[in-house]
């Protein structure tokens, strides 16, 4: 079965969301991945939410091109987030044709969390958008078991757990606890490859995670274990930053689909 192949916002980041389009059209990708709102304080802001200019270019470009969005990022919840402040970026997202949108969960009460998480999942049902829950070692939902936890709690039909592979190896994950969760929890990934040796401190975790990752292939992760424990027809989001190789956008976004398309040729 042929996997759908998305080109991530984090690849390309340097990019405006218009040129994101174009550049995954123009490396042959059939979907693309859209920041609407910013990750991190030191990286580009873009008036992505709601109906203002740039939005409107961005569903022009998806026409034009015929690259689909997959997926729309990045929202925090806070311990002093209110999920009704997120309707305008849903429904942006929604809007432009996403399936998903990205959480990353920063509350160290769970049961805060999950509800917030639920509220979430209830505002973006009507929108059909599915709310998928990123583990990351450095946020209060380290790693893919809390995240499967949570993402029950919420009793939500359209939430999920984002495997992300370097996240996910970096907390101490094994593929093998994926079966523990429901194949409808996990309809889609991100996907990309990372030295086996785990960085020594937060801050070489931070860096690897955010500027240099590799192309599936080039390094020691599982992915052969990820992908036999997913859906087969689970779509694939390649956020792969190849910050030192100094590499213009369109060719780090062509080496990281093909050398995905040559790792799933290569696996059984």
């Amino acid at each position: 079965m042929t996997r759908t192949l998305s080109l991530a916002a984090l690849t390309v980041l340097e990019l405006s969301p218009v040129e994101m389009v174009r550049c995954a059209a123009a490396a042959g990708y059939s979907h693309v991945g859209l920041r609407l709102l910013p990750a991190t304080p030191d990286e580009p802001v873009w008036d992505m939410v709601g109906d203002t200019a740039l939005v409107r270019e961005v569903a022009a470009a998806l026409g034009d091109t015929g690259v689909r969005v997959l997926d729309v990022e990045i929202l925090r919840l806070k311990p002093e987030s209110d999920v009704r402040d997120y309707a305008s970026m849903l429904e942006t997202g929604a809007r432009l044709g996403a399936q998903h949108v990205l959480v990353a969960g920063n509350d160290p009460d769970e049961t805060r969390l999950a509800a917030n998480l639920a509220a979430l999942c209830a505002l973006a049902a009507p929108l059909g958008l599915n709310i998928y829950l990123e583990p990351m070692p450095w946020t209060d939902v380290r790693d893919f078991t809390r995240a499967a936890r949570l993402v029950e709690q919420t009793g939500q039909p359209n939430a999920g757990v984002l495997i992300d592979p370097i996240h996910f190896d970096r907390a101490g994950n094994r593929a093998e606890q994926i079966a523990a969760v429901p194949a409808a929890r996990l309809a889609y990934l991100q996907f990309c490859d990372a030295p086996a040796e785990r960085p020594a401190d937060l801050a070489g975790l931070l860096h690897q995670a955010r500027a240099e990752r590799m192309p599936p292939g080039e390094g020691g992760l599982d992915l052969r274990g990820i992908l036999a424990a997913v859906p087969a027809d689970a779509p694939l989001s390649l956020e792969i930053p190849m910050r030192s190789r100094g590499l213009p956008a369109r060719e780090r976004a062509l080496l990281a689909l093909q050398a995905t398309q040559r790792f799933i040729a290569c696996t059984p």
